[in-house]
């Protein structure tokens, strides 16, 4: 079974370059425009990784982030923030639960870049212990935020 990814992009270019990305390295990609969507996407298909942009309408990724690590059913997923921020903001980010840091602007330097995401993406899913977790069983275990 292919791993799912969540990928949390209000840019519709880059949301579609990215998704190309992800399902040509093996993944089943998701896709959520804002944080909202994020929100319940993550709480419905309990996905096995979420990439989450910071700048996001409705919600903010910081925003996102918090409620995703507060709530039982999300809190193990692992979120790797795809963004263009400051170090200081990489490190909010981090330190909100965030397992990783990966600048979008490499993604414009094309199958470099893609390669560095992948491997990160790899790397992070192989750490997880939340792999073989269905929505369903994540479902069941809290139906509310």
């Amino acid at each position: 079974m292919k791993p799912t990814v969540l990928l949390v992009e209000d840019s519709q270019i880059q949301k579609l370059a990215n998704e190309k990305i992800l399902t040509r390295a093996g993944y089943l990609v998701l896709l959520a425009g804002d944080g909202e969507d994020a929100l319940r996407l993550a709480r419905e298909a309990s996905p096995d990784l979420i990439l989450l942009d910071m700048v996001l309408p409705k919600l903010s990724g910081y925003e996102v982030l918090q409620t995703l690590k507060r709530h039982p059913v999300t809190a193990s997923i692992p979120v790797i923030v795809l963004s263009q921020l400051s170090p200081i903001d990489q490190a909010k980010a981090t330190a909100g639960g965030a397992v990783g840091y990966f600048d979008k602007s490499k993604l414009a330097v094309g199958l470099i870049g893609e390669g560095e995401l992948i491997e990160m993406i790899k790397k992070t899913l192989r750490d997880s212990p939340r792999i073989g977790i269905t929505a369903g069983q994540a479902s069941a275990a809290n139906n509310s935020w």
